[in-house]
């Protein structure tokens, strides 16, 4: 197992369809009522060979350079996802995605595991600036963002198309000389 550790309880690994999938699935699946309000992806995660295929393409991105995809571990068990979606040349900059089980919420794992993933982004992959985007509701991942030393850059209308319509959305930095001086 590929694994990049935060700390002694939180690390990052790279995911393994053939066997993470079903724990995967399971997380997604006693969390989707957390999850479908902030998420789109989660009504299409039907059974576990949806989540087989995703973790597939996850990983077919990963070798094309796209993006990459990880599983947040706490004490060893898988416990959510973090990524870098994509990444943009034109600024050299990333987003982070990520979405934790509920049984998971409240331990500080998702600030770890974001912080974590700055220190990939800025020391191994050399970007700028690091975003991440949150519907204005959605509490928790806006409490993540500042909480791990983001910037709030602004609000943006009407940003994100959910289940019940569109959202306005937050925008959160973190640039490599904040991090640098931080």
């Amino acid at each position: 197992m590929f694994q990049y550790k935060i700390d002694e309880e939180v690390s990052l690994v790279l995911p393994r369809p053939n066997i993470d999938a079903k724990l995967i699935y399971d997380l997604i699946d006693d969390s989707r009522n957390e999850l479908t309000p902030w998420l789109t992806w989660p009504v299409s995660v039907k059974n576990i060979a949806d989540e087989e295929h995703a973790l597939v393409n996850d990983l077919e991105h990963f070798g094309k350079g796209e993006s990459l995809t990880t599983i947040i571990t706490f004490k060893n068990h898988p416990a959510g996802i973090i990524s870098f979606n994509r990444f943009h040349k034109l600024d050299n900059s990333t987003e982070i995605g990520y979405w934790l089980a509920t049984k998971f919420v409240g331990k500080g794992i998702m600030q770890r595991a974001v912080i974590g993933m700055c220190e990939l982004g800025f020391n191994d992959y050399h970007v700028n600036k690091i975003e991440i985007h949150a519907a204005v509701e959605n509490i928790r991942s806006n409490k993540v963002a500042k909480n791990a030393g983001f910037h709030l850059d602004g609000l943006i209308r009407a940003s994100q198309l959910l289940e019940d319509g569109y959202h306005d959305g937050y925008i959160w930095t973190l640039l490599k000389s904040d991090w640098d001086n931080a």
